[in-house]
């Protein structure tokens, strides 16, 4: 197990998942310039650790994030404020390793921008969420990248110009989640999803990613022409060769032994 000494977010790792959990409770986990720099460095420090194949975002509290700190957002120059939020959402984004995020409580505004942005993103049926932008005069302008990536553009539409609260059912059915469950199952569901991620090969895993982030081309004869030369050079990868050799041989490729051992 390792850990970060940091103050406002929690890091741990556990059997090669890293855990990075919001834990400013005073303001609510809002997203102050402390808050985003140390997810930033426990990201960094995710990416780097070899032994992390899957990262966990969750929370202390009441609430998974209350959206941006308003003490700062107001100052004249909180450039630096919106620039690292800009360089969180990018870099989750393009995290070559899976990322989850888990809620079990209230979600605001750039809160939100973050779940958006996760690979995978599981509440409690209890949890909230409101883009709360435009109730103190501002626009949901960066979050609305990932935003409109996930959600039904209808939904999207209708909730960042009302504001209002949605529960996390509605939060499923629009597509900012991809599932809710009740509280007590929030662990063992986030805990099973970790377990199949880990299954998959790093490499494979990574190139999948980075393959569903690709812009897809309109004509499906030419979008089928670009994905030949990727499945050519994954399938004949060392990782591959070496999970058909253990497939054909009915035994574990090297990868889920390496997760055995860990647990």
């Amino acid at each position: 197990m390792a850990a970060l000494r940091q103050e406002l977010v929690g890091y741990r790792v556990q059997d090669q998942v890293a855990t990075i959990t919001l834990s400013s409770l005073a303001n609510r986990n809002a997203l102050s310039k402390g808050l985003l720099r140390e997810l930033l460095d426990a990201l960094h420090t995710a990416q780097e650790d070899d032994s992390v194949r899957a990262i966990v975002i969750g929370h202390d509290g009441p609430a998974f994030s209350s959206g941006g700190d308003l003490s700062e957002l107001r100052q004249d120059n909180n450039d630096d404020g919106l620039s690292l939020l800009l360089e969180l959402l990018r870099m989750i984004w393009n995290l070559p390793k899976p990322v989850i995020a888990k809620i079990d409580g209230a979600a605001r505004a750039g809160g939100i921008g973050i779940i958006a942005t996760c690979d995978i993103a599981v509440a409690s049926t209890t949890a909230s969420f409101a883009f709360t932008e435009t109730r103190i005069g501002s626009v949901p302008a960066l979050i609305s990248a990932p935003v409109m990536r996930r959600m039904n553009p209808r939904e999207a539409q209708r909730l960042m110009l009302t504001g209002e609260l949605f529960d996390a059912r509605m939060a499923e059915q629009s597509g900012l989640l991809t599932n809710c469950v009740e509280p007590d199952e929030l662990d063992a569901t986030v805990d099973q999803l970790v377990k199949y991620l880990t299954l998959g090969a790093p490499e494979a895993v990574a190139g999948a990613k980075k393959l569903l982030h690709m812009n897809r081309d309109t004509d499906f004869g030419t979008d089928l022409d670009k994905m030949l030369p990727i499945s050519q050079r994954f399938f004949g990868a060392p990782e591959a060769r070496a999970g058909m050799d253990a497939f054909l041989n009915k035994r574990k490729p090297y990868w889920q032994v390496k997760t055995e051992a860990s647990q």
